[in-house]
């Protein structure tokens, strides 16, 4: 049935968090977030989303999983075997390529993650774009014009820094992040003076690195964030042109879609 839609479980293994989405054609109809340390929670989302797709649709379905952690996605992988009755799970970089052009050391190991967030974000800028990835570390990623990946920069996510600040001190607090209460751009006491310096590092980061990219590509890019926490850093920050809380499933969604056209074609042949 080389017309019919596909329906497909995106499931985005992520440091911290893993991600599932279910898309009934190109929509993306529901999404659930686990631990990604919690195998048997992935599987029941697993479950939870299969069992919620349109039963009667005709569609193909496929089950798709995309890491940056081993430790998690093998056990996913092989836990989601049978369970669910969709063909899969097909795994991103190993089953199904990530149709984005890049131009990268030969031995780069760029993870699929920024592979996909950039590919999803291209698809639908149709320009030149920086993605903001703010997780558990803070990627910012170019592609220029052509949909070319020219790579970008890697730092230590709000989260992250706030715990290093706490694990390599001797007095500092450890402390769980929340946006900076006050305009206030003193730190009246510790705790305070520690937030603002992570919450602000971060945008400044972001701010820097756009004005690098923007001056090398002769042109200013649209930015795009995505992430855990991309609300929290960039709402209402006139930067950032949109903030998209699933980019890397809808990467998955694009790769596996092209993926299929293209074996389409050459069953056609």
């Amino acid at each position: 049935m080389p017309d019919a839609p596909l329906h497909l479980l995106a499931i985005n293994i992520g440091n911290t968090n893993t991600q599932l989405g279910l898309f009934q054609g190109p929509k993306l109809v529901k999404t659930l977030v686990t631990p990604s340390t919690d195998t048997r929670a992935i599987v029941d989302g697993a479950k939870t989303l299969a069992g919620e797709a349109d039963a009667e649709s005709d569609a193909r379905r496929a089950c798709v999983i995309a890491s940056v952690n081993a430790r998690a996605a093998e056990p996913a992988d092989r836990a989601l075997k049978g369970v669910i009755d969709w063909p899969g799970p097909y795994v991103i970089g190993r089953d199904i390529d990530i149709p984005l052009q890049g131009r990268l050391d030969p031995e780069a190991m760029t993870g699929h993650d920024r592979a996909l967030a950039a590919l999803a974000a291209f698809d639908a800028m149709k320009q030149a774009v920086v993605v903001v990835d703010a997780g558990t570390a803070i990627t910012m990623d170019f592609v220029d014009g052509e949909g070319v990946f020219q790579g970008g920069a890697i730092a230590p996510g709000i989260r992250m820094a706030l715990h290093a600040l706490h694990e390599h001190t001797d007095a500092l607090p450890d402390l769980e992040f929340i946006k900076p209460a006050t305009d206030d751009p003193f730190g009246r006491n510790t705790a305070q003076a520690m937030i603002n310096g992570v919450f602000h590092g971060a945008r400044g980061l972001v701010r820097i690195l756009v004005e690098r990219y923007a001056e090398a590509y002769d042109a200013y890019p649209v930015v795009v964030a995505t992430g855990g926490d991309a609300h929290i850093l960039f709402d209402n920050d006139e930067l950032i042109e949109r903030v998209e809380d699933n980019l890397v499933l809808r990467g998955i969604a694009i790769a596996c879609r092209k993926a299929l056209a293209t074996a389409d074609a050459e069953d056609d042949e």
